[in-house]
């Protein structure tokens, strides 16, 4: 089986081309990151979750961005309320209806441990960089715990955000 090696001004970095890849529903591009230490909150407001957050720069305004994010999530010695919602550099995006809207939310029981996932495909309109990020509050007040168990070291779980530039 032969092999061609692209070089010079046949190389191919960074984003495909439409040249090579052309049509809609193309994934162009894919940037993510890995959130491995803890963090937890008890804020009743929304609040940035440190350190889970990825930038993407669309080539072409028509682009979507699919975004993917997986949490690792426990909570205190209490029953815990908490909602999630995804922020595209300072607005919040993929709402439900209601004025206490969230991207996606739940309860866990005490003491227990869960993963969450979503998925949403956004239409930023740009070609300039874009933010992702998660944000979460606990509206019962009761501590949250992201990638930990309640003050347990030796109990962690990773969450990760992961942006695919699709072409449009």
């Amino acid at each position: 089986m032969a092999i061609t090696r692209l070089g010079g001004e046949n190389a191919i970095t960074g984003t495909i081309p439409t040249s090579v890849a052309p049509g809609q529903g193309k994934v162009l591009q894919v940037v993510s990151t890995t959130k491995t230490d803890s963090f937890n909150t008890t804020s009743t407001s929304f609040t940035d979750i440190t350190d889970l957050s990825v930038a993407i720069t669309p080539s072409s305004t028509s682009n979507k961005i699919l975004v993917s994010v997986n949490i690792g999530t426990h909570d205190s010695t209490s029953p815990t309320t908490y909602a999630y919602q995804l922020v595209r550099d300072s607005t919040a995006i993929g709402l439900g209806s209601t004025s206490t809207a969230a991207t996606m939310g739940g309860t866990i029981n005490a003491d227990r441990g869960e993963g969450q996932s979503m998925t949403f495909l956004d239409t930023p309109n740009t070609t300039s960089s874009t933010t992702y990020k998660l944000q979460v509050r606990s509206p019962s007040g009761y501590t949250f715990y992201i990638n930990e168990r309640q003050g347990n070291t030796n109990y962690r779980t990773i969450s990760t955000i992961t942006v695919m530039e699709i072409s449009g």
